[in-house]
């Protein structure tokens, strides 16, 4: 299975190309970091969505998915991940990337699983499933 971060599920709910891939991926299931869902509540809450829209897609993604809280584990390893990435971008010239992003990228290492995303931060890093671009 694999991991989802925010960006893959903004293109699936989106549509297009990106989406497709991501729907494709779905068949065989897969793990949502528990930050993720609340990122993706603040997004479509600040752009407007109506709360019970926005509840609707939250709980599509915690029936097509396994959501994967966040324990001493995963804590403890984005911690360290956070770390790396922050060195990281200073070779990659990407953007800075946040706890979270640290927490989700955690949480596909400690299930070893991949992450699919969209994100550039991710897009040379291992085990990363690539939808952007």
């Amino acid at each position: 299975m694999v991991v989802y971060d925010t960006y893959a599920w903004v293109e699936y709910f989106r549509g297009g190309d990106r989406g497709a891939k991501v729907r494709s991926l779905l068949k065989e299931g897969g793990y949502t970091p528990s930050i993720v869902l609340a990122e993706l509540a603040r997004k479509y809450i600040r752009e407007g969505f109506n709360e019970e829209d926005v509840l609707k897609r939250l709980k599509f993604i915690e029936a097509k998915t396994i959501p994967v809280n966040i324990d001493v584990e995963v804590a403890l390893t984005a911690a360290k991940l956070y770390l790396e990435l922050r060195r990281y971008v200073d070779v990659e010239s990407v953007r800075t990337p946040s706890l979270a992003d640290a927490i989700v990228y955690a949480t596909a290492k400690r299930l070893n699983d991949k992450l699919v995303t969209g994100d550039r931060l991710f897009k040379k890093l291992p085990d990363i499933v690539y939808i952007g671009d």
